[in-house]
């Protein structure tokens, strides 16, 4: 793994920012070159999805896209991002779910106003787990790859510091599509990277600029955590180092070491340990 990581790792200012707001913010995450790259890649991920029938002011999101570009693969350890990531859900952790999104400018004649539908990630787990607040369980780390400086953009918005709030009480008549107070546009230029709890009520808007919006967003869950995507990397699958494959989902040779690993079931817990001491492994 990318010995950079090491000077990423989540700071205590950024933890105790991302425990009480749910989301962090890493400017520069992506070099201009990489968001090109990336970019270019997306492009033509949806221009296949157009041939295939995909709408022109429809948005596109796909989770099967890595088996298009190993630049895409490339991102899942990504050595700005991942020390973040295990600092917060720790090292026994895999790719859950990964989308790629491309929202195209809204039509003239477009009466979908700000386009919101506030929601909490993993769906039934809302409903189903009995603590309060909800466990966190995982986090998505979202790459911006266009220019999302201004408001109505296809902005990601978000409310912060709501992840402990299981429920919200949305206005009559509005419902899950009002513009909640206290929420916030997240407006951040190409290559910035956010990561935030799943649990924090956020939302997709609409687009009204004259290009396209376009982003990738990559949720990390303890293994031990069903998927809720695919994750095709067969074609890229000798040339991974371990970690990557951890990361990639590995199965181990029995199940019940999702939740009792063995070392080989988790290289990214030696990793840590060689590089930053048993402390860092705790608990």
């Amino acid at each position: 793994m990318d010995r950079r990581c090491l000077k990423h790792r989540l700071t205590d200012d950024e933890k105790a920012f991302f425990e009480k707001n749910g989301y962090l913010v890493i400017p520069d995450a992506l070099t201009k070159g990489r968001v090109r790259t990336v970019r270019n890649a997306l492009d033509k991920v949806y221009a296949k999805e157009r041939r295939k029938g995909l709408g022109s002011h429809e948005t596109l999101h796909t989770r099967n896209f890595f088996k298009d570009d190993r630049c895409f693969v490339n991102l899942i350890d990504y050595y700005k991002t991942l020390p973040k990531v295990w600092g917060i859900l720790g090292w026994n952790i895999h790719l859950y779910l990964a989308h790629a999104n491309v929202t195209p400018p809204e039509p003239e004649d477009s009466t979908k106003g700000l386009g919101l539908n506030w929601h909490q990630d993993t769906s039934r787990v809302n409903v189903e787990m009995e603590t309060s607040p909800r466990p966190r369980l995982s986090v998505k780390v979202a790459f911006f790859l266009s220019d999302l400086s201004e408001t109505g953009r296809g902005n990601f918005r978000i409310i912060p510091v709501s992840q402990k709030r299981d429920a919200l009480k949305f206005p009559k008549g509005e419902g899950r599509k009002a513009k909640m107070r206290g929420s916030m546009s997240v407006q951040v230029a190409p290559g910035t990277a956010v990561i935030f709890d799943r649990r924090l009520w956020h939302s997709a808007s609409a687009n009204y600029w004259t290009e396209s919006r376009k982003a990738i967003f990559y949720g990390y869950s303890y293994r031990w955590l069903a998927p809720r995507g695919p994750c095709n990397v067969k074609k890229y699958w000798d040339d991974l180092d371990p970690i990557q494959k951890q990361l990639c989902r590995q199965q181990p040779a029995d199940v019940h070491r999702y939740t009792t690993p063995f070392d080989e079931d988790v290289p990214l817990r030696l990793w840590i340990e060689k590089h930053l001491g048993k402390e860092a492994i705790q608990p």
